[in-house]
């Protein structure tokens, strides 16, 4: 009945548009995902020096003498530093009673600054003050082939509890680490606030004094003058990190080689052609045939 009513109408074409707009559809949703194939780890070569920052975070670090408190203003400046960097490799260590690795030595200073805002004085077991341990972990931290394009940073209040960290400084000297100090808060002594049951009050030692911290200049002043490093007091407008960077910057620099994590390009534009052409292709086919067009013969056939 509709073929009598309707001669011109194509079932077939009706049904090809169909297909062409649900391809043309399915292209469409792929499109909105942004596909990405493929990934790969590429070698790169550059020329830098070796950077890794020894940060206190033992409980006197909390100390509110540099706002909002010492060590938050210390990862303020140090993200600032690693937004600095661009052919240097980063490591990060952590210490109070003893030292541990937070970041190992790399390029990837994207991840650096992430593992740096997690920082704070609950991710160390054992409390107190050993720089030595610092300086120590630093030295076996550094990659073996680095030469003298290394530098150790070490941010603290300077209040060292456990052995005389000068001598591992000297090692470090001959061997070529230079041993930055940046001394961050007040040498007249502040208390350190702590929050027990949601109260407010400040840190006790066992007899129930409240604990003063007090920064020591002279220990942090050792241990730069021993490598030929350069001391730096913080101020809440300055934590020093800056004239560390300057310091850095002058140092030999040394071909490094790292790897890093490639991702390929988004790879939708070859879909977005398809989808176009369909759609395109869509438009120009119709549901009837074409009178005009039918009535062309291209050969005449007779029987």
């Amino acid at each position: 009945m509709i073929k009598g009513l309707i001669p011109e109408l194509s079932f077939f074409r009706k049904n090809l548009k169909f297909l062409l707009q649900l391809l043309a559809f399915i292209l469409v949703s792929i499109i909105l995902a942004r596909p990405q194939f493929g990934s790969k780890l590429e070698e790169i070569k550059r020329e830098g020096v070796e950077v890794i920052i020894a940060l206190d975070v033992s409980n006197s670090m909390m100390a509110e003498d540099i706002q909002p408190n010492r060590l938050e203003r210390a990862k303020q400046a140090i993200s600032s530093l690693v937004d600095k960097l661009q052919d240097d490799k980063i490591g990060l260590i952590v210490f109070a009673g003893d030292a541990y690795t937070q970041i190992p030595v790399t390029t990837d200073y994207v991840s650096a600054k992430m593992f740096l805002s997690s920082i704070s004085p609950g991710i160390v077991p054992r409390q107190g003050t050993s720089l030595a341990s610092a300086i120590n972990l630093g030295m076996s931290s550094f990659s073996p082939a680095m030469g003298e394009s290394k530098a150790l940073i070490i941010i603290t209040d300077g209040e060292n509890h456990e052995e005389d960290p000068v001598p591992p400084a000297e090692q470090a000297a001959e061997k070529g680490v230079v041993i930055h100090t940046i001394g961050i808060g007040s040498s007249s002594g502040v208390p350190v606030p702590v929050v027990n049951n949601g109260r407010r009050d400040y840190l006790k030692d066992n007899e129930g004094n409240t604990v003063i911290t007090r920064l020591d200049e002279n220990i942090l002043k050792d241990i730069a003058f021993a490598t030929g490093g350069k001391y730096v007091r913080a101020s809440n407008t300055n934590i020093g990190l800056n004239t560390i960077f300057n310091e850095i910057s002058s140092m030999k620099q040394q071909e490094l080689e790292g790897t890093i994590y490639t991702e390929y390009d988004d790879q939708f534009q070859v879909l977005v052609a398809m989808a176009l052409f369909l759609l395109v292709l869509d438009v120009i086919i119709m549901e009837r045939r074409n009178r005009k067009l039918s009535k062309i013969k291209l050969y005449d056939v007779r029987v």
